[in-house]
C-alpha cells in the first residue's frame, strides 16, 4: 500500500507541470499559479500565427527536425547495415568513436564545431555568389548556409544524433538472419531489390525506432539552434518558446503556455506512431 501511495504522488507531481500548462494555455486571465480558468479561449493560440511568428518557427522547426530525421535514417540504414555485415578489424573501434560524440557534451563541441561551420559557410557563400544572381544571395544562402542556414542546421543535428541512430540499426540488422539475403541473391535479385524488398522490412522496427529517437533528440534541440541561427526568419519553435520567456517584465504566460503546448504536440504525436517500433526494438534486443 505504501509503494502505491508513493507512485500516486511521484505521478501526480510529475503531471502537475503538465496540468498547468494545459489550464493556462486556454485561461484569459493565466498567471505564475496554477489555477481552474473561470473561462476558456482559444485567444492564446491564435495569437501564436497571427501576432507572432508562431507559424514561421513551427514550420522552421518541422523542415528542419523532419530533414534531420530523414538523413539519419538513410545513412543510419546504409551505415548500420554495412557495420553489421563486415568483420574489419576497425568495426569495433570506429563504434566506439562514433558513440563518443554522444558521450561528450555538446557546450565542449560547440566552438570548434561553429569554427569549422563558419569556414565551410564562406566557402559555400563564394560558390553561391558565382552562380545566384545578387538579389537571390541572402535568400540561397539561408538555405544552403553552414551558419544561419537551414542545410547548416540540418547537417549539425544529424551528426549529433546520427551515432546512436548507427549502434541502434546495427544491432537490429545483427538480429536480421542472413538467409533471406542469400535466398534473394540466389532468386537473382539485385542489391535495390534486395533493400527494398528484403532489408528494409525486416529493418523496419529498427529504423522506426531510430527515427523516433532521432525526431525527439533534434525536436528538443536547444544549444545548436541558438548557435547556428541568427536570423528571426529562421528561428526555430524552441527559440521562440525561449524569447517569449525572456520577456522578465511582460511575460504573457497564456502565450507561453500554449506555445509550449505546441511545442509538445509532435514529438507525442512522433512517440504515439512510432512506440511499437521502439518497443519491438529494444525486446528483440533483450531476447537477442
Amino acid at each position: 500500500m505504501t509503494a502505491y501511495g508513493f507512485l500516486t504522488l511521484t505521478l501526480v507531481f510529475c503531471l502537475l507541470p503538465f496540468l498547468w500548462v494545459v489550464l493556462a494555455s486556454v485561461d484569459p486571465n493565466a498567471s505564475l499559479f496554477l489555477s481552474v480558468p473561470r473561462g476558456i479561449t482559444a485567444d492564446h493560440f491564435i495569437k501564436i500565427f497571427t501576432a507572432n511568428n508562431g507559424g514561421r518557427w513551427f514550420f522552421n522547426s518541422l523542415v528542419t527536425v523532419a530533414a534531420t530525421t530523414a538523413v539519419v535514417v538513410i545513412v543510419g540504414g546504409m551505415g548500420g547495415y554495412a557495420l553489421s555485415r563486415t568483420n574489419a578489424w576497425w568495426k569495433r573501434p570506429f563504434l566506439y568513436a562514433i558513440i563518443l560524440v554522444r558521450v561528450l557534451p555538446p557546450t565542449a563541441l560547440i566552438v570548434p564545431l561553429y569554427k569549422f561551420m563558419l569556414i565551410a559557410n564562406g566557402l559555400m557563400g563564394a560558390l553561391v555568389r558565382r552562380v545566384v544572381p545578387p538579389y537571390s544571395t541572402r535568400a540561397a544562402m539561408q538555405i544552403f548556409g553552414f551558419v544561419d542556414g537551414y542545410l547548416g542546421l540540418i547537417l549539425v543535428l544529424s551528426a549529433m544524433q546520427l551515432p546512436l541512430a548507427l549502434w541502434i540499426i546495427k544491432t537490429y540488422f545483427d538480429l536480421t538472419p542472413k538467409d533471406y539475403e542469400e535466398a534473394a541473391l540466389m532468386d537473382g535479385a539485385n542489391g535495390f531489390q534486395r533493400m527494398h524488398r528484403i532489408l528494409v522490412p525486416l529493418a523496419l522496427p529498427g529504423l522506426g525506432a531510430a527515427g523516433l529517437l532521432t525526431f525527439i533528440g533534434a525536436w528538443g534541440d536547444f544549444l545548436m539552434p541558438l548557435t547556428f541561427i541568427s536570423s528571426a526568419e529562421l528561428q526555430l519553435l524552441p527559440i521562440g518558446l525561449f524569447r517569449a520567456f525572456q520577456r522578465a517584465n511582460t511575460i504573457d504566460y497564456g502565450y507561453l503556455s500554449a506555445l509550449a503546448l505546441l511545442y509538445m504536440l509532435p514529438a507525442v504525436a512522433a512517440f504515439g506512431l512510432a512506440r511499437r517500433f521502439l518497443v519491438r526494438t529494444f525486446t528483440g534486443g533483450i531476447k537477442g
